[in-house]
């Protein structure tokens, strides 16, 4: 691999879904030797994304989950069963000679089979656990399991997706795993810093609901400073500009199905110019911002009804040519496979995953001149590679893996 700025470090990995895999997935792009276990007693069900859709092709099973691939590219896979204890002893040797343990278990999963931080110290001294569960192991909320809606409410998140005069509507997707991820590499990274600096191992305790509350920042600074909720008179419209004042600034209808277009206007010299793209009467009343903005309502309402009639992509270029902040509303298919720019950036490396063949993942929205990310290998199969973990790291022969496998230990 090019990838080579954390080509030092090995971490003993048992995060799943995306809110932990998410983060080990940066790791290992970057180089590190992330070698994910799982038991092979419960035939991959630590992580439901592994035998669950989106699949590839008509072909299904434990190893053919789309999602998994995408968030475990370039891991190591091995199997141990925790309930034997040769499985326990190859695990306490694994963690030996790694950098990190990571997890995103329901708090006090690893305590529970005999590898607190305390116990896990004293295999390794210096070693660096990070747990990532949904409210951490403090507070009156540690005990709680938690899935994607329900950190969505406890969070706030659940609330800001709602529009003045509608219900909250969700986020449809877990966009607070995806923040938990990011947060959980931060701290692993920082973790190997301090390390580095004084050679001192730690726990890293992170809770995913509080990572979640971190995307609520204009909503609680509202509430702080002006006690004015969401869906008050006067709250924020997330598709109205008040600082700065900006009108139009919206999403706005267009020709097709269900596309759409978002326009602002920074100034009444862009206003002025789109008015004369439009040319109808109605935009005579509307020549300055501050008209503009007493009436929202009204120049919402017209100015969708004349985008209604029109492609978002021609309307897209044409505002571009007129220097007007415009965008179309992409959908997934067209900002994958259509546009330009994020193949141009790498950000769709195709890897090659040993069932599921040649395949497409998502890359990382990063470059570094020197050290950069490299994404080639797909997700391991169940237990992969536990014979060339046991035999090249633990000194375990062939015929010792063998044994261990009828034994039921992998």
């Amino acid at each position: 691999m090019t990838g080579t700025a954390l080509g030092k470090y090995r971490i003993c990995d048992f995060t799943g879904q995306l809110a932990g895999a998410g983060a080990t997935k940066w790791l290992a792009a970057f180089g590190a030797e992330v070698i994910r276990i799982e038991d092979p007693t419960r035939q991959g069900r630590w992580d439901i994304l592994r035998g669950n859709p989106p699949f590839k092709d008509e072909r299904t099973g434990i190893d053919m989950g789309g999602a998994f691939n995408n968030h475990n590219t370039d891991k190591l896979g091995i199997t141990l069963n925790l309930k034997t204890e040769k499985g326990k002893t190859l695990l306490r040797e694994l963690i030996a000679i790694s950098d990190a343990v990571t997890e995103n278990f329901a708090a006090g999963v690893l305590e529970r089979w005999g590898f607190s931080f305390d116990a896990m110290r004293e295999i390794k001294p210096d070693i660096i656990y990070v747990s990532n569960c949904g409210f951490g192991y403090t507070g009156p909320y540690a005990p709680f399991k938690t899935w994607g809606p329900i950190v969505q409410a406890v969070s706030g998140l659940t609330h800001t997706s709602a529009l003045p005069g509608q219900p909250p509507a969700g986020w449809g997707y877990s966009y607070m795993d995806h923040t938990g991820a990011y947060y959980m590499a931060m701290a692993i990274l920082a973790a190997l810093y301090h390390r580095e600096r004084t050679g001192e191992g730690q726990w890293v305790d992170l809770a995913c609901t509080d990572s979640a509350l971190t995307l609520n920042g204009p909503a609680l600074l509202d509430w702080t400073v002006n006690g004015r909720g969401l869906t008050e008179d006067g709250a924020v419209n997330a598709n109205r500009s008040q600082f700065q004042r900006m009108a139009p600034h919206g999403i706005y209808p267009c020709k097709g199905d269900d596309d759409w277009v978002a326009i602002a206007c920074q100034d009444d010299a862009q206003w002025h110019a789109l008015a004369m793209l439009i040319g109808e009467g109605w935009t005579d009343a509307f020549q300055n911002v501050e008209a503009r903005l007493s009436d929202q309502d009204v120049l919402d309402a017209h100015l969708g009804a004349w985008t209604a009639s029109r492609n978002k992509f021609d309307l897209q270029s044409r505002l571009r040519e007129l220097r007007i902040p415009v965008s179309a509303v992409q959908k997934p298919g067209e900002r994958i496979d259509e546009d330009p720019t994020t193949e141009a950036f790498g950000l769709w490396p195709e890897v090659t995953h040993s069932a599921i063949g040649n395949i497409r993942v998502d890359g990382q929205p990063v470059h570094f001149s020197e050290t950069d990310w490299d994404s080639r290998q797909g997700a391991p199969c169940l237990g992969e590679h536990t014979e060339d973990v046991l035999t090249r790291l633990l000194g375990r022969t062939p015929e010792d893996v063998a044994a261990l496998r009828q034994e039921g230990v992998i």
